[in-house]
């Protein structure tokens, strides 16, 4: 075999005009040799065939190919080895790859055109992640398809959970005026319970819904995407390659908001190229099925605690309920806009729904009232004791009022609470509500004044006529009114008050008033 110079001087050689005979003395070489290279300058080298570890197997191999065309060479090498093929995995694939039967002709379908409200195509299309100042949620769009007009519905979520999906269904039939008579769908986890083979068995729920809106269930077959092929080409992949590229978005709402602007203004708008209609314009509502004069409630649902911190967990976030729900247990119902506290079917306060976890909303309106509270809070016992004696009688607010004084002024708020209902018991709660309300408008705030109130309304002082005194004169003198609440605030002040106290101190002013004149030398 010759080297690389001596083909080049060859051909060098030949190209001057010299003869083969001439060259080969030249060169010391035979004349065929000349020849040779001059009609084929690059000789393939001659190799020896050799046998292949697949020699002994390849019978085997086409006998597997036969029984299962679809067979791995990974499966087909799995069989091999108690037959003792101890071969590399890549002389297997390519026999298997040269040797696999040719796919057979794909089948042939007849195109079909529903019918104006006949059918809807559903499917679902994941488009990556939004992120929310670091938080990422999964976003997902839901499409539907009006089959004959091809007039699109798009709304995106967070979650393929059930009730979103009815919820997305639900808008979308608002949107249209109607439902059709069919859905298709593939074999959706949310709708389809079991397919096997033509048998196919719907999720209770979902049949449930469906025949709420009256309308059929079709699923579609297995990897049969050409039966529901509008929503596939027309639906999810015209969102991707039109609405999506280009865009920036900062939540849910503004992805929802951008997407029913581009159907309005574009997606429904252009001239199909199928149809060459408008959807808008091929479109006929009147043809679609009337909805329920009711929309059920199809809202995220869940189970939740308020804990001592007066918060709830749902969806990674903490939501706040009003103090006195503290160890109830709420229903959180929740849709992508609001959610909503329920305790025993009563509404108790609705959020605007956050997508981004680990925040804490409402803290600011309820520990509001918790810190208008928390001079009372050392004695919440006492105090709730002490509301629900005196509330069938007086505001709440006025109870509020009085303790909140109690709590600015320098007495044991423990002591005063416990001071006051000990009054309820001989008193009753009606006559230390009014009491109570009375101190707190005069603003006299601690227990002795309720009970010197008390005093007063229920053991009142007799009223005594006048002392006639002989002199007529004398009889018509009037003295300045005496006012003694100095001196029972001296008294009061020094928290030592008692009945006997009471009893030494007013005997004498009484006897002074009403001792009998026996006549003029008592003056």
């Amino acid at each position: 075999m010759l080297t690389a110079d001596q083909i080049h001087n060859v051909h060098q050689l030949d190209a001057q005009g010299w003869s083969l005979r001439r060259i080969a003395r030249h060169l010391n070489m035979d004349t065929r040799t000349v020849k040779k290279y001059l009609q084929a300058p690059v000789q393939k080298a001659v190799r020896r065939p050799r046998a292949s570890k697949l020699d002994a197997f390849k019978n085997a191999i086409d006998e597997l190919l036969q029984q299962d065309p679809h067979a791995s060479a990974a499966v087909i090498g799995q069989r091999l080895q108690p037959l003792g093929f101890r071969g590399g995995r890549t002389i297997l694939q390519e026999y298997v790859r040269a040797h696999r039967p040719p796919p057979s002709l794909p089948r042939a379908f007849v195109r079909m055109e529903p019918n104006p409200g006949d059918r809807f195509e559903v499917d679902w299309g994941h488009f990556g992640m939004l992120d929310y100042a670091g938080d990422k949620r999964k976003l997902y769009a839901f499409a539907l398809v009006e089959c004959h007009s091809r007039l699109l519905y798009v709304e995106f979520t967070h979650s393929q959970s059930f009730e979103t999906f009815v919820r997305c269904h639900i808008h979308a039939f608002h949107a249209l005026g109607g439902c059709s008579r069919e859905i298709w769908f593939d074999n959706l986890a949310t709708a389809v319970a079991e397919h096997d083979g033509r048998l196919v068995r719907f999720h209770p729920r979902f049949f449930a819904f469906a025949k709420e809106y009256g309308f059929f269930p079709r699923a579609c077959n297995r990897a049969a995407g050409w039966e529901k092929g509008k929503v596939e080409r027309a639906g999810i992949g015209y969102v991707r390659q039109n609405f999506w590229p280009l865009r920036q978005f900062t939540d849910l709402h503004d992805v929802n908001r951008q997407v029913q602007q581009w159907l309005k203004e574009v997606a429904n708008q252009r001239l199909h190229r199928e149809t060459r209609e408008r959807p808008v314009d091929r479109f006929q509502p009147g043809a679609l099925r009337p909805l329920p004069a009711l929309t059920p409630d199809y809202r995220d649902q869940v189970e939740a605690l308020v804990h001592k911190d007066i918060r709830l967990c749902f969806d990674g976030n903490r939501y706040c309920a009003p103090p006195h729900l503290i160890g109830q247990k709420l229903t959180v119902k929740a849709n992508a806009a609001v959610v909503t506290l329920y305790h025993r079917n009563q509404e108790i306060v609705s959020y605007p729904r956050c997508w981004k976890r680990g925040q804490t909303i409402g803290a600011e309106r309820f520990e509001k009232e918790l810190w208008a509270l928390r001079p009372a809070a050392a004695c919440s016992q006492a105090q709730r004791r002490l509301m629900l004696f005196l509330e069938p009688f007086l505001p709440r607010q006025t109870v509020e009022g009085y303790l909140r004084g109690l709590a600015e002024t320098d007495r044991s708020l423990s002591r005063q609470l416990h001071e006051l209902l000990s009054l309820i018991p001989p008193y009753g709660p009606e006559a230390v509500a009014t009491a109570l309300a009375s101190a707190e408008k005069a603003g006299a705030f601690g227990s002795d004044y309720v009970a010197n109130l008390l005093r007063q309304q229920l053991c009142p002082r007799p009223v005594q006529p006048p002392v006639r005194l002989r002199d007529p004169l004398l009889n018509e003198l009037v003295t300045d009114p005496l006012s003694l609440l100095e001196y029972d605030a001296f008294i009061l002040s020094s928290r030592k008050e008692s009945t006997d106290d009471v009893t030494r101190e007013t005997g004498p002013a009484q006897a002074a008033h009403h001792e009998p004149t026996t006549g003029p030398d008592s003056f």
